[in-house]
């Protein structure tokens, strides 16, 4: 029987998250008037503690995975502007690496940001500052701002 090596059985028992997600999430972001018409085209910048970046509304965004919320800033000419914060939550690799090598895995998971997922399909409205949180997520619905 071969001995398993030590840097073999900690690549094999940590890190599940970081071998299964990517370090970017696909996050589709709209904008809405008040009166809940999509508003095309708007300009938008999304920031986290990994990263600041520019999109345009109504597209799918690569955003970098972060235990940190997604601050959201949209502008469009024609309405007053769309603020949001998309908080993070850990995903069910990261809990699982909980207990894998006293934690280490999930330590992992933390630095990298791979334990971590955002909403998945954001609204915003314009004249409004909304938060959105990923565990009110339903699968092929946009997530509703918490109240």
């Amino acid at each position: 029987m071969k001995t398993v090596t030590p840097a073999l059985l900690a690549m094999v028992l940590t890190g599940c998250a970081s071998i299964v997600n990517d370090a970017h999430q696909e996050v589709r972001l709209q904008t809405k008037s008040s009166d809940g018409q999509i508003v095309r085209d708007a300009q938008c910048t999304l920031r986290n503690s990994r990263e600041a970046l520019q999109s345009v509304s109504d597209k799918v965004v690569a955003v970098r995975r972060s235990g940190d919320d997604l601050l959201i800033h949209c502008t469009h000419p024609s309405y007053p502007d769309a603020e949001a914060r998309a908080i993070s939550r850990a995903n069910k690799e990261m809990a699982g690496n909980a207990f894998f090598l006293f934690g280490l895995g999930a330590t992992l998971d933390h630095k990298l940001g791979k334990g971590y997922t955002y909403p998945t399909w954001i609204q915003l409205v314009f004249g409004q500052n909304l938060v959105f949180d990923r565990r009110d997520e339903k699968d092929g619905e946009p997530v509703p701002p918490q109240k």
